[in-house]
């Protein structure tokens, strides 16, 4: 057997035998992985359908009209009024696409900031280093949270934007728990002139549930990601004003990329007619609650969840009141075979390679049929390890605690406590399996 398969059948024990509570991952269905395997893959379709450079397209152009109108279709939008794009490779591909199609170079772009819970894709500059390309071609400018309450101040973003003026207002991002305001972002975008955009990579399976509100009466545009709470494949969704699409569309193909996925396109239209399915709405529904039952154990626990709580399927905990760094969370959390991420918080001090931060999730988890009862265990284990880690903050530059970095990583490696929670892991994994046997 080739190295590849026997790596491949490693993660997949890795992710029956593990809690998978990043945000941002999630179980897709066998019909999406099916269609993403399948000789999809061995077809070139530059264009859209009706319009392609390359013959040999009558079928393929069947399978993107199916994804356009199911993309439409699952959050109930007129296809008189809206227009879809399901070409764009990856979330940050879908929206340089947006900028391609509205902005011209050195145009101004408002979006919020990286460390309150942005996304690198809306022009992060790490001061005045330009580290992103979207931060070298235009001039972008970052709203924060009110520091008290880690919650957006609508009036202050609006006095912001009269200043600034940018041409596009951005909102969403990675590690924002709370609803956002929709209709006040358009109203602030309308007052200064701006195009807005939505960009709902994480929600977008809960807006199709309608267990989140919906941007798509108040943006010009949404963009979202396939992966996540649509649980579908890697791949993203532009959604626009009619009025919009054909410069949506000519931005993302000739304007960005060449072919389409077609493969991954398919898997997005069979992960699309999934969400008017009764299975799909009530995974939706019980994501929030098993969110916010997690977030009500970690609050009483006594971590500093931010904005005390959340609406949606994310959670991210402010370690800096127990001197902990989120890089010696996350690793402790993984040898007790809970998978979450280290995550910059609202008022960061710390640096975003060790930040101050951790930030978890419930779609995976909910997948597996996890409900309360099960949040419950997994948030008293959450805690539990919280407390082995002890006091372990970065204060100082990492070249200069390399020593005390590795010396963690070994006492984690033979902590006893830790793998007698990484069985009991494995023991609830194995009550609510991913993969037939």
């Amino acid at each position: 057997m080739d190295k590849i398969f026997e790596l491949i059948e490693k993660e997949k024990q890795r992710q029956q035998n593990s809690l998978m509570m990043i945000p941002s991952e999630n179980y897709t269905y066998p019909e999406v992985l099916e269609a993403v395997g399948s000789i999809l893959m061995q077809k070139y379709a530059e264009g859209y359908p009706g319009r392609r450079y390359y013959q040999g397209n009558e079928i393929v152009d069947e399978i993107e009209e199916l994804a356009r109108n199911r993309a439409l279709k699952a959050f109930n939008l007129d296809p008189e009024k809206f227009h879809a794009n399901v070409q764009a490779h990856s979330g940050s591909e879908a929206n340089l696409g947006v900028y391609n199609a509205l902005l011209n170079a050195g145009d101004k772009i408002m979006s919020m900031y990286l460390p309150d819970g942005g996304h690198l894709s809306h022009g992060w500059r790490m001061g005045d280093k330009k580290t992103t390309f979207v931060s070298k071609m235009f001039e972008v400018e970052f709203y924060k949270v009110n520091p008290e309450t880690r919650l957006f101040d609508y009036e202050q973003i609006e006095k912001q934007a009269l200043v600034f003026r940018p041409k596009l207002i951005i909102s969403g991002g990675t590690a924002y728990p709370r609803e956002i305001d929709y209709k006040r972002m358009s109203e602030i975008a309308k007052k200064v002139g701006a195009y807005y955009l939505a960009d709902v990579a994480h929600e977008a399976g809960l807006i199709a549930a309608g267990v989140c509100q919906s941007p798509f009466e108040y943006a010009d545009i949404v963009t979202m990601t396939t992966h996540k709470t649509l649980r579908g494949p890697r791949g993203a969704i532009i959604i626009c004003k009619k009025e919009l699409g054909q410069q949506l569309d000519m931005a993302i193909m000739p304007g960005l990329q060449g072919g389409p996925h077609l493969h991954s396109i398919a898997g997005i239209a069979v992960a699309l007619e999934k969400t008017k399915t009764d299975e799909f709405l009530n995974y939706a529904k019980q994501t929030v609650k098993n969110a916010q039952k997690l977030s009500e154990i970690l609050v009483k626990g006594g971590l500093d969840v931010v904005s005390l709580g959340t609406d949606k399927h994310l959670i991210v905990v402010d370690l800096r009141d127990k001197e902990q760094s989120g890089w010696f969370t996350a690793w402790a959390m993984e040898k007790a075979g809970i998978i979450m991420n280290r995550n910059t918080v609202p008022n960061e001090t710390a640096s975003p390679f060790y930040p101050s931060g951790i930030r978890l999730g419930t779609p995976a988890l909910t997948v597996r049929g996890m409900r309360e009862g099960e949040m419950e265990q997994i948030g008293k284990w959450i805690l539990e390890v919280i407390d082995i880690v002890g006091k372990q903050s970065v204060s100082a530059e990492a070249e200069e605690r390399k020593v005390d970095l590795k010396k963690f990583m070994s006492e984690i490696e033979g902590n006893q406590r830790l793998k007698e929670i990484k069985q009991m892991v494995e023991k609830l994994c194995g009550k609510f399996p991913i993969y037939e046997k």
